[in-house]
Protein backbone atom coordinates (compact mmCIF):
# COMPACT_ATOMS: atom_id res chain seq x y z
CA UNK A 1 0.00 0.00 0.00
CA UNK A 2 1.14 3.19 -0.91
CA UNK A 3 -0.44 6.79 -0.65
CA UNK A 4 -1.53 7.86 -3.94
CA UNK A 5 -2.82 11.48 -5.13
CA UNK A 6 -5.15 12.02 -8.22
CA UNK A 7 -8.01 13.62 -9.41
CA UNK A 8 -11.00 11.75 -10.04
CA UNK A 9 -14.11 13.82 -11.24
CA UNK A 10 -12.43 16.99 -9.94
CA UNK A 11 -11.87 15.52 -6.32
CA UNK A 12 -8.89 15.59 -4.88
CA UNK A 13 -8.09 12.17 -3.58
CA UNK A 14 -5.17 10.80 -1.14
CA UNK A 15 -5.00 7.80 0.36
CA UNK A 16 -3.16 3.85 0.27
CA UNK A 17 -3.86 2.04 -2.44
CA UNK A 18 -2.16 -1.27 -3.63
CA UNK A 19 0.47 -0.16 -6.50
CA UNK A 20 -1.12 -3.44 -8.16
CA UNK A 21 -4.27 -2.89 -8.19
CA UNK A 22 -6.73 -2.02 -11.22
CA UNK A 23 -7.66 1.20 -11.85
CA UNK A 24 -11.53 -0.03 -13.01
CA UNK A 25 -11.62 -2.00 -9.44
CA UNK A 26 -10.71 0.81 -7.46
CA UNK A 27 -13.45 3.24 -9.38
CA UNK A 28 -16.40 0.32 -8.73
CA UNK A 29 -15.02 -0.93 -5.21
CA UNK A 30 -14.00 2.09 -3.52
CA UNK A 31 -15.80 5.03 -4.97
CA UNK A 32 -19.10 3.11 -6.52
CA UNK A 33 -18.78 4.43 -10.07
CA UNK A 34 -20.62 2.17 -11.91
CA UNK A 35 -20.11 3.74 -15.13
CA UNK A 36 -17.17 1.85 -16.20
CA UNK A 37 -17.54 -1.77 -16.63
CA UNK A 38 -15.82 -4.79 -16.47
CA UNK A 39 -16.17 -5.97 -20.27
CA UNK A 40 -13.29 -8.33 -21.14
CA UNK A 41 -10.48 -7.29 -18.64
CA UNK A 42 -7.82 -7.80 -21.16
CA UNK A 43 -8.14 -3.97 -22.47
CA UNK A 44 -9.82 -4.56 -25.68
CA UNK A 45 -13.46 -4.16 -25.60
CA UNK A 46 -14.30 -0.42 -24.39
CA UNK A 47 -16.66 -1.02 -21.73
CA UNK A 48 -14.34 -0.02 -18.88
CA UNK A 49 -12.90 3.81 -20.87
CA UNK A 50 -12.29 6.59 -18.88
CA UNK A 51 -10.57 9.63 -19.36
CA UNK A 52 -6.77 10.25 -17.87
CA UNK A 53 -5.32 13.37 -18.56
CA UNK A 54 -7.97 13.72 -21.15
CA UNK A 55 -6.95 10.61 -23.25
CA UNK A 56 -8.87 7.49 -23.07
CA UNK A 57 -7.77 4.85 -20.87
CA UNK A 58 -9.32 1.31 -20.72
CA UNK A 59 -8.78 1.26 -16.59
CA UNK A 60 -8.76 -2.36 -16.49
CA UNK A 61 -5.53 -2.23 -17.85
CA UNK A 62 -4.35 0.77 -15.63
CA UNK A 63 -2.65 0.22 -12.31
CA UNK A 64 -3.05 2.47 -8.91
CA UNK A 65 0.61 3.16 -9.31
CA UNK A 66 0.25 4.22 -13.09
CA UNK A 67 -2.41 6.79 -11.70
CA UNK A 68 -0.57 9.12 -9.26
CA UNK A 69 -0.92 12.89 -10.33
CA UNK A 70 -3.28 12.28 -13.34
CA UNK A 71 -6.56 13.67 -13.86
CA UNK A 72 -9.25 10.34 -14.27
CA UNK A 73 -12.52 11.24 -15.28
CA UNK A 74 -15.12 8.76 -15.42
CA UNK A 75 -18.48 9.24 -17.40
CA UNK A 76 -20.43 10.05 -14.10
CA UNK A 77 -18.87 13.43 -14.02
CA UNK A 78 -19.05 13.80 -17.77
CA UNK A 79 -22.36 12.72 -17.91
CA UNK A 80 -22.49 16.15 -16.44
CA UNK A 81 -21.40 18.44 -19.56
CA UNK A 82 -22.98 20.03 -22.25
CA UNK A 83 -20.85 18.09 -24.60
CA UNK A 84 -22.31 14.62 -23.01
CA UNK A 85 -25.65 16.09 -23.70
CA UNK A 86 -24.89 16.11 -27.24
CA UNK A 87 -23.33 13.01 -27.74
CA UNK A 88 -26.45 11.45 -25.50
CA UNK A 89 -29.38 13.34 -27.76
CA UNK A 90 -27.35 11.62 -31.02
CA UNK A 91 -26.93 8.22 -29.69
CA UNK A 92 -30.81 8.23 -28.36
CA UNK A 93 -31.94 9.80 -31.70
CA UNK A 94 -29.78 7.40 -34.06
CA UNK A 95 -30.70 4.25 -32.10
CA UNK A 96 -26.70 4.00 -30.88
CA UNK A 97 -28.40 2.38 -27.10
CA UNK A 98 -29.53 -0.55 -27.38
CA UNK A 99 -28.69 -2.47 -23.67
CA UNK A 100 -26.82 -0.16 -22.71
CA UNK A 101 -23.50 -2.08 -21.13
CA UNK A 102 -21.28 -0.20 -23.97
CA UNK A 103 -22.69 2.79 -23.87
CA UNK A 104 -20.48 5.17 -21.15
CA UNK A 105 -17.14 3.34 -22.80
CA UNK A 106 -18.91 4.55 -26.10
CA UNK A 107 -19.55 7.78 -24.89
CA UNK A 108 -16.39 8.28 -23.25
CA UNK A 109 -14.44 7.23 -26.29
CA UNK A 110 -16.61 9.88 -28.59
CA UNK A 111 -15.78 13.06 -26.09
CA UNK A 112 -12.16 11.61 -26.57
CA UNK A 113 -12.27 11.42 -30.61
CA UNK A 114 -14.22 15.07 -30.92
CA UNK A 115 -11.82 16.65 -27.66
CA UNK A 116 -9.00 15.70 -30.32
CA UNK A 117 -10.82 15.93 -34.15
CA UNK A 118 -13.77 17.88 -33.99
CA UNK A 119 -15.00 17.12 -37.19
CA UNK A 120 -13.96 13.11 -37.97
CA UNK A 121 -14.85 11.43 -41.32
CA UNK A 122 -16.65 8.50 -41.25
CA UNK A 123 -13.92 6.29 -41.46
CA UNK A 124 -11.72 8.05 -39.15
CA UNK A 125 -14.96 7.72 -36.29
CA UNK A 126 -14.84 3.60 -37.44
CA UNK A 127 -11.29 3.44 -36.73
CA UNK A 128 -11.04 5.22 -33.65
CA UNK A 129 -13.93 3.52 -32.17
CA UNK A 130 -12.72 0.18 -32.72
CA UNK A 131 -11.38 -0.15 -29.79
CA UNK A 132 -14.80 -0.52 -28.25
CA UNK A 133 -17.04 -3.57 -28.93
CA UNK A 134 -20.56 -3.60 -29.22
CA UNK A 135 -23.08 -6.56 -29.78
CA UNK A 136 -26.11 -4.78 -30.36
CA UNK A 137 -25.84 -2.03 -32.42
CA UNK A 138 -24.25 -2.89 -35.50
CA UNK A 139 -21.57 0.25 -35.12
CA UNK A 140 -23.56 1.77 -37.75
CA UNK A 141 -25.53 3.70 -35.83
CA UNK A 142 -22.55 4.43 -33.32
CA UNK A 143 -20.87 6.57 -36.19
CA UNK A 144 -23.81 8.44 -37.45
CA UNK A 145 -24.70 9.33 -33.88
CA UNK A 146 -21.16 10.39 -33.22
CA UNK A 147 -21.37 12.26 -36.77
CA UNK A 148 -24.60 14.21 -35.50
CA UNK A 149 -23.08 15.10 -32.50
CA UNK A 150 -20.06 16.67 -34.17
CA UNK A 151 -22.40 18.53 -36.35
CA UNK A 152 -24.69 19.92 -33.58
CA UNK A 153 -22.49 20.10 -30.85
CA UNK A 154 -19.72 22.53 -33.16
CA UNK A 155 -17.79 24.73 -31.60
CA UNK A 156 -17.90 22.60 -28.30
CA UNK A 157 -15.41 20.65 -29.53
Amino acid sequence: MQKIEFTLNGKMIKRPFGLDRRLLDVLRDDFELSGPKEGCGEGECGACAVLMNHKIVNSCSVLMGQVAGKDIVTIEAFSKTKRYEFLRKAFQDEGAVQCGFCTPGMIIAAESLLDHNPRPSGETIKTYMSGNLCRCTGYQMIVKAIQRASEEGEGLW
